[in-house]
């Protein structure tokens, strides 16, 4: 019971943390990469800590878990993508694009 308490206050903190994170960053990129970070292992722990806390729910929580390490990081390529692909540019002091020429070839070979 202690531990799904400790889950539920850790993923507390990197919720807020990750909302923080998209607040304070400067392009969508970042965004994407504080939030997507902070926010999966922030809900993992505290889906798994409710989950815990009631053991009844703890089968449920495991697949929901599972779902949510699969779903986030698919999503939010998905979004940099289409970011991309829409031309924001990302914040930087230098200009340099390595996804660039990659981009490019598989247009080219469509």
């Amino acid at each position: 019971m202690y531990i799904g308490y400790g889950l539920v206050l850790l993923g507390s903190i990197f919720l807020f943390l990750g909302s923080l994170g998209i607040y304070r960053m400067p392009d969508v990129y970042n965004r994407l990469q504080a939030g997507t970070k902070a926010t999966t292992l922030g809900a993992m722990s505290l889906i798994l800590g409710v989950g815990f806390i009631e053991p009844e729910w703890l089968i449920k929580t495991l697949f929901i878990v599972i779902f949510i390490a699969i779903a986030n990081p698919l999503s939010s390529h998905a979004l940099a993508r289409a970011a991309y692909r829409a031309n924001l540019t990302p914040f930087m002091k230098k200009k340099m694009d390595a996804y660039k020429s990659e981009f490019h070839q598989e247009k080219k070979e469509d």
